[in-house]
């Protein structure tokens, strides 16, 4: 059933256009010299730069992240650098829609890419990247080189024609589907484009595997002694009120439509770009227990039905290449774990950590965190494809956040280096303290096959491996030291 009567609470933003880029014309093709760096906010290391096969087919805009190359930005500059950086996803944003539109004119003249869509990105972008500098400037030494971080450029989308064999080592033993049928065979409303999902904007076939194709690969951690054994699980319901916007607080706070992709709430109501944590702590939560005002949100899964959501002429919607019809999850579970080696220590309130990388498909897989499978099958996990689940089964999303907080701050310049995954003995990094860990489960009953996606950044391609999830601790004190004492005694509480 279509479920185009719901408000959506989507904000207006202002666009830029913004970057660079350089393409090389060789051997019979086009070929794109890319420019990486890790993270939606920042990464702990870049993956190597991959550069495209002559002849591939151009598919996206490539841009380093800028914010990966500032140095610690201090708290007086924060603000205004928060708002250049969002300024400059929209310029890709921008950017990308005048390169889709003309795509193959462009792919046959690199001069025209040049001219109307990489000259102009590079110029704002170098605006924008002098701003940061002067805003830094202002309390700290001037940052210099950041002009470097100006380059973006065209490339291809590393999933056409990719090879099942390939596939099975980054997917866990994932392989053909059954019988030998192509997935993008089952796909209906998947789009004019044959495979490219609506408006030629994806998902691909190559995007899909059959779940029964995948070898089971999930290991669970063994757990020592004194290991914190026990559960909290906060019942905050499914969004079932119809709360979304396209805002993210955490990175682009003041900035309507800072995520250019529209989020599913649930938890604290008071959630968009202009929330405080004084709006956060007087909220309204649709969490069972009130003393857990805190906000959790995600990207919205929306079938690739061809159907159009109240969203088709918004930002973060149709504006920005999300389409299709927002599905409301059949099954949300909230669950706070303990450590596999010790206790847990309370999280601060106002504590934010994300989870995943919003831009992974263009920054590498260095903060993904995309975790798909099935009811039945959850015992195989999928980071870069999306599963087709068989008919009585279910999509399923899980998010496991960082587990580890530096015990000082509840945020950082690029939103990541505060908190941490536990290493792979089980303990914290050093200098770094174990708390409850957040593990996010959400169940979609969708028609079987390939016509679903989440929502992404345009020049994502709503690529699986940018899945991520948000999270801001707005429990009250006292159930905090609850949610410890439940988790540290090894019991299953809610």
């Amino acid at each position: 059933m279509r479920r185009t009567s719901r408000k959506k609470r989507s904000t207006l933003a202002n666009r830029a256009i913004a970057a660079s880029a350089a393409l090389i014309l060789g051997g019979g093709g086009l070929v794109a010299v890319n420019v990486h760096a890790s993270a939606e906010e920042g990464p702990s290391a870049s993956p190597p730069t991959r550069t495209q096969n002559a002849g591939r087919q151009l598919s996206t805009i490539d841009c380093p992240e800028a914010v990966n190359g500032l140095p610690e930005v201090p708290d007086q500059a924060r603000g205004e650098v928060d708002r250049e950086l969002a300024a400059m996803d929209t310029q890709i944003t921008d950017a990308y829609r005048k390169f889709a539109d003309r795509k193959e004119q462009m792919v046959r003249d690199p001069g025209l890419a040049e001219n109307t869509v990489l000259g102009p990105l590079r110029g704002k972008r170098a605006a924008s990247l002098d701003r940061i500098g002067i805003a830094i400037g202002r309390v700290a030494e001037r940052p210099q080189g950041l002009e470097s971080l100006a380059g973006c450029s065209l490339r291809a989308d590393d999933g056409q024609g990719r090879d099942q064999g390939e596939d099975q080592g980054r997917n866990a033993g994932q392989g053909q589907v059954p019988g030998g049928q192509d997935p993008g065979d089952q796909a209906p409303g998947q789009g004019e484009d044959a495979g490219r999902g609506l408006g030629g904007n994806g998902p691909e076939a190559a995007d899909f595997v059959d779940i029964r194709s995948v070898q089971p690969s999930v290991d669970r951690p063994r757990k020592r002694r004194g290991a914190s054994r026990g559960s909290f699980t906060t019942d905050c319901g499914r969004n079932e009120n119809g709360k979304f916007n396209p805002d993210n607080v955490i990175v682009a706070p003041g900035v309507s439509n800072g995520a250019h992709h529209m989020h599913d709430y649930v938890g604290n109501q008071a959630n968009d770009a202009f929330a405080s944590d004084d709006d956060l702590a007087d909220g309204v939560t649709t969490c069972r227990n009130q003393g857990d005002r805190s906000t959790y949100y995600w990207p919205v899964l929306r079938l690739q039905n061809g159907q159009d959501e109240d969203d088709v002429d918004a930002d973060g919607g149709g504006r920005d290449q999300n389409t299709g019809e927002i599905q409301t999850p059949s099954q949300v579970t909230l669950k706070f774990v303990g450590s596999p080696v010790g206790r847990v220590t309370a999280m601060p309130r106002f504590l934010r950590i994300i989870t995943g990388d919003a831009k992974a498909f263009t920054n590498g897989d260095a903060n993904a965190n995309a975790s798909w499978s099935c009811t039945g099958f959850e015992d195989r996990q999928l980071k870069d494809t999306y599963p087709i689940c068989p008919e009585g089964s279910q999509v399923v999303r899980t998010f496991a956040f960082q587990n580890c907080w530096d015990g000082q701050n509840t945020d950082s310049a690029n939103h990541r280096t505060h908190v941490a995954f536990a290493q792979d003995d089980g303990r914290c990094p050093s200098g770094f303290r174990a708390v409850p860990q957040l593990v996010q489960r959400i169940v979609y009953d969708v028609p079987p096959g390939p016509g679903f996606a989440v929502d992404s950044f345009p020049e994502q391609l709503h690529k699986p491996i940018t899945d991520h999830g948000d999270f801001i601790n707005v429990f009250d004190e006292r159930l905090m030291r609850n949610v410890v004492r439940c988790i540290n005694d090894g019991r299953r509480c809610r």
